[in-house]
């Protein structure tokens, strides 16, 4: 099979503006397609059983009819992500959508469609003003019934990936960053390429930079992108720390784990869900390095952490121990 490839070519202007961002809208159309396929989607299965069933009515269907089940998405469903976009931002960009921009995405998911799905796509796209409100209203039922139940653990696990990549780029740079987003990514002189399945492309970021974001409800195995204006230059990853448990909330786990090992211990064994630096960890949990370090030797003792150098630094995972417990198995 041919690979496919999409380039973004970044002057000296894109590389000081790329950044970080947040897309309420893209969790919550990955989380619809969870449902609608959640054989692709394991590690969400704990998520889905908290579930009082699968949704129905007509706000879900208005939803999995714009969304579909994999593929191409709207790009109007996405905006332009940004750093702590809220989810009441996300909505209200929607409701703003300007109609030509909305009837261009429905086309290009009408053209996917056939039969009785592809004709409601055309009714929606003769009347964009009622549609585009309908899509408002139905996103904001669906995300309630869906994502707003765990939110802050979601806001939690991406913030916590860029708050680690942030990192490293200060300490390696921009390109050996990215080139640890996700293995269909890599970072090239001024050249970022993300390899795809379908389609290809070359896109000019035209100093405007490009921007990154995490991704909780994204299957793991590949990336996505938006390329075309007004849309922002983006590349969707999936981010670190994602296990079958993340939908659960924290707060009981930290309070157990401290009346056994202490905050800042029980803190890192929860933070650490991916291989994480000293200094990382130092900054994830708002300890000194020197005290961070302490607490891993601890846990390290306790067979619960493993450290391994890797070039300057030390990465720190969890044993299969020190995950049973953090994750409460």
């Amino acid at each position: 099979m041919d690979r496919k490839f999409v380039e973004f070519h970044l002057g000296s202007s894109d590389i000081s503006a790329v950044r970080f961002g947040i897309s309420p809208g893209h969790e919550l159309v990955h989380a619809i397609r969870a449902l609608l396929r959640p054989q692709s989607a394991p590690l969400h299965w704990g998520w889905l059983r908290t579930l009082s069933g699968r949704p129905t009515g007509p706000a879900f269907h208005v939803m999995t009819l714009v969304c579909g089940s994999s593929g191409y998405l709207p790009d109007f469903l996405t905006a332009t992500p940004s750093g702590d976009m809220s989810p009441e931002e996300e909505l209200e960009r929607l409701r703003e959508t300007p109609a030509d921009r909305l009837c261009f995405d429905l086309d290009k998911r009408a053209v996917r469609s056939s039969g009785a799905r592809q004709q409601e796509i055309r009714e929606l796209i003769a009347a964009p003003d009622r549609t585009r409100a309908a899509i408002a209203d139905a996103w904001h039922e669906v995300w309630e019934s869906l994502l707003a139940p765990v939110w802050p653990q979601m806001l939690h696990l991406m913030r916590a990936d860029i708050s680690v990549r942030a990192r490293r780029s200060s300490n390696a740079g921009l390109a050996a960053m990215a080139n640890t987003l996700h293995s269909s990514v890599t970072w090239s002189d001024e050249v970022v390429q993300v390899r795809m399945t379908a389609h290809e492309e070359v896109v000019d970021c035209g100093g405007t930079g490009l921007v990154l974001v995490p991704s909780v409800m994204m299957e793991p195995r590949g990336c996505a992108v938006l390329t075309e204006k007004p849309a922002q230059p983006t590349i969707f990853y999936p981010a670190h720390g994602v296990s079958e448990t993340w939908y659960r909330d924290g707060s009981d786990a930290l309070v157990t784990l401290t009346a056994l090992l202490g905050q800042g211990r029980a803190h890192l064994l929860l933070e650490l869900q991916q291989p994480l630096s000293t200094s990382e960890c130092a900054e994830l949990t708002n300890l000194s390095v020197s005290t961070a370090s302490h607490h891993l030797s601890v846990l390290r003792e306790s067979g619960l952490v493993d450290s391994e150098r890797s070039g300057v630094r030390v990465l720190h995972t969890l044993t299969p121990l020190g995950e049973a417990l953090a994750n409460g198995r």
